[in-house]
C-alpha cells in the first residue's frame, strides 16, 4: 500500500480508502460482512473509512461503528452530511441547524466523539459558504471534527469557498471528493487543478466507475449489479454513450492484459497516478470484491500504458457527464434561467 499526505494537513493516508455506501441495505450487507470487509481492508493496509449519513439512512454509520470498536485510533474516520434524513423538509442541506444536529446523530451512529473528516455532501446553493463555514468551524474548535472538506462541488464553488472562508477569517475545506475514473475524466479540466491550486487532498469516488471497470460489464455480458436495478439507463447497452463505453472498456481489456494486469488494477492504478489524487474509494460488497481490488494497491503504470489509456479515453472526457451528479442549479432549475 502506499501512503500520501492529505492536502496540507500532515495526516498520513492509504492511497486506497474503503467505501462504506454499500454497507447495510443498499448492498445488502450485514454487519458480519461488514465487520469482514474493515478486518480484512485494514489488514490490506487501508487506514481511510469512508461513509454517509445518508447511506442506507444511517445503517452505513451504525455497521461501521460496530466494526471499527477497539481500533478507531488507528483509522482516518470521514463521514458526510448534505441528503435527505427522512421527510422533514429541514433535516438536509448544509445549514448550521442541519449539520450540527446531523453531526451529533453520526457520531451516536458511529459510536465515536469525533471524526477525522467531515464533508459536505454536496453543494447546497440555498446556504451561504459563511454559514455552512461558520458552522463547520466551530464543530472544529469543539472538537467533534478534526477536518472538514467538500463532496462534489463545481469547481467555481470550490473557489468560492476558499475566499469565503478567507474573507470571514473561518476554517476552509481541506479535501474534496469528486467522481473519477478512465471512463469520467472531467475533473481533470478543472476540479483537480483548482484543488492542486488550494492544496486541497482528492478523495475520488467511482473509480470502477459504477462497475464498468471490474470486468463485470464486457459485450455480451449484461450488469446484474444493485447499482444496475437501481438505474438501468446508466447499463442499457442501447444507450449510445453506454454503447462507447463498453467499445472502450474492451480496448483497456487489451491494454491491461498487455501490461499483465487486471482491468481493475488498471482502473485503480489510473486514479491513483494523478498527481491530484490522494486516495481513490473503493466500495466492496463482499471480502472477494475488497480483494481484487487491494491487488492494485502497489500498482504503478508505466508512461505507455497510460499514453495509452489517453488513446482511448481523451484527458477531460466524460462519456456520460449526467452521472457525475455535480449540482449546477443554473442550467436544472428552469426559474433561474427565466427571473
Amino acid at each position: 500500500m502506499q501512503y500520501r499526505t492529505l492536502g496540507r494537513t500532515g495526516v498520513q493516508v492509504s492511497s486506497l480508502a474503503l467505501g462504506a455506501m454499500n454497507f447495510g441495505a443498499l448492498g445488502r450487507t450485514d454487519q458480519d460482512d461488514a465487520t469482514a470487509i474493515v478486518d480484512a481492508a485494514l489488514d490490506g493496509g487501508i487506514n481511510v473509512i469512508d461513509t454517509a449519513d445518508m447511506y442506507s439512512q444511517g445503517q452505513s454509520e451504525e455497521l461501521v461503528g460496530k466494526a471499527i470498536e477497539g481500533r478507531r485510533d488507528d483509522i482516518v474516520l470521514a463521514t458526510k452530511a448534505w441528503g435527505p434524513m427522512g421527510d422533514e423538509r429541514n433535516h438536509q442541506g448544509s445549514s448550521r441547524r442541519w449539520l450540527v444536529t446531523e453531526l451529533e446523530n453520526s457520531l451516536r451512529r458511529l459510536n465515536v466523539d469525533h471524526v477525522d473528516l467531515y464533508q459536505v455532501h454536496r453543494w447546497d446553493p440555498n446556504t451561504s459558504d459563511e454559514e455552512t463555514l461558520s458552522a463547520l468551524t466551530d464543530l472544529q474548535r469543539a472538537g467533534k471534527i478534526r477536518y472538514f472538506g467538500s463532496s462534489t462541488f463545481p469547481a467555481y464553488r470550490i473557489v468560492q469557498a476558499q475566499w469565503a472562508a478567507r474573507k470571514y477569517h473561518l476554517g476552509r475545506y481541506v479535501t474534496e471528493q469528486p467522481p473519477y475514473s478512465i471512463v469520467q475524466r472531467g475533473i481533470e479540466s478543472e476540479i483537480l487543478p483548482v484543488a492542486e491550486e488550494y492544496g486541497m487532498g482528492v478523495l475520488v469516488w467511482s473509480p470502477l466507475a459504477g462497475g464498468w471497470l471490474s470486468g463485470a460489464i464486457r459485450v455480451g455480458k449484461n450488469a446484474t449489479s444493485n447499482r444496475a436495478s437501481l438505474m438501468p439507463s446508466r447499463y442499457d447497452p442501447d444507450v449510445p454513450a453506454n454503447k462507447a463505453k463498453l467499445d472502450a472498456v474492451e480496448k483497456l481489456v487489451a491494454v491491461a492484459d498487455a501490461a499483465g494486469l487486471t482491468l481493475i488494477q488498471l482502473a485503480l492504478g489510473f486514479t491513483t497516478a494523478h498527481p491530484g489524487v490522494t486516495s481513490a474509494i473503493i466500495g466492496p460488497r463482499t471480502v472477494e470484491h475488497l480483494h481484487a481490488q487491494l491487488a492494485a494497491a502497489d500498482t504503478v503504470l508505466s508512461s505507455d500504458v497510460l499514453d495509452a489509456i489517453d488513446e482511448i479515453v481523451a484527458p477531460g472526457y466524460d462519456f456520460s457527464p449526467e452521472e457525475n451528479n455535480v449540482p449546477i442549479p443554473a442550467l436544472s432549475n428552469s426559474a433561474l434561467r427565466r427571473r
